[in-house]
């Protein structure tokens, strides 16, 4: 058994481990149907989507690791924000599928999409966690390392790249089929971002704890 000092010791590494936190923008109800249509089409073929799952559809601005504590920081700063900003334009172009067996849901990379995130970044990275090491899935892109360096993630500003995530790492045969029909009717949808939410995630980016929301004013 842990003696009273090694306790207190044990349980200050645990409070100090980072968290990582996503600053996403809440999309319509136009670009949820959209993602509950390719669900529902993935689960005909037997797969599960993160929908599914009972995660929240989201677009991510800026995913990174933060220092245990500071959530109420960026919980304001994004809160900031936020409020100076307007609803824009969500456009769901197609479906893509990537080396790793990954599947979004591709979002038209708009001026005013890239202005948001970049906003987003602006605001977070200096809360975040700069020892954090880039994840695995990076050795497939080296072009992003230098911006991870820097940023804390490999998908902010010229690197930016909007998706919807259906799917992780999936195995299933049936992911050629569901390829082979988005290519021929690649989904679309148009809708807005709606505000910005924070959230706690796990290893795949995923929501598992809505920490705030914020809807845009107008």
């Amino acid at each position: 058994m842990l003696g009273l000092v090694g306790m207190t010791l044990a349980l200050g590494a645990h409070a100090q481990e980072p968290v990582r936190l996503n600053v996403y923008a809440i999309p319509s109800a136009a670009i949820e149907e959209a993602v509950t249509k390719a669900s529902a089409d993935l689960a005909a073929r037997g797969m599960t989507s993160f929908q599914a799952r009972g995660h929240a559809v989201h677009a991510t601005l800026y995913l990174t690791q933060y220092p245990q504590g500071s959530e109420e920081r960026l919980i304001a700063a994004i809160g900031a924000l936020a409020r100076e900003q307007a609803r824009i334009p969500l456009v769901i172009t197609g479906a893509e599928r990537t080396p790793s067996d990954w599947l979004f849901l591709t979002l038209e990379r708009s001026a005013a999409l890239q202005r948001l995130a970049d906003l987003v970044t602006r605001a977070a990275e200096p809360l975040r966690d700069h020892a954090v090491e880039p994840p695995e899935w990076m050795e497939a892109y080296p072009d992003k390392l230098p911006v991870f360096e820097r940023y804390g993630s490999p998908n902010v500003f010229a690197q930016f790249d909007p998706h919807l995530t259906l799917l992780a790492r999936e195995t299933s045969p049936e992911l050629d089929a569901f390829m082979a029909q988005a290519k021929a009717d690649p989904p679309h949808a148009e809708g807005m971002v709606e505000g910005i939410g924070i959230g706690r995630v796990d290893a795949d980016g995923q929501i598992v704890e809505t920490l705030a929301e914020f809807r845009f004013p107008r």
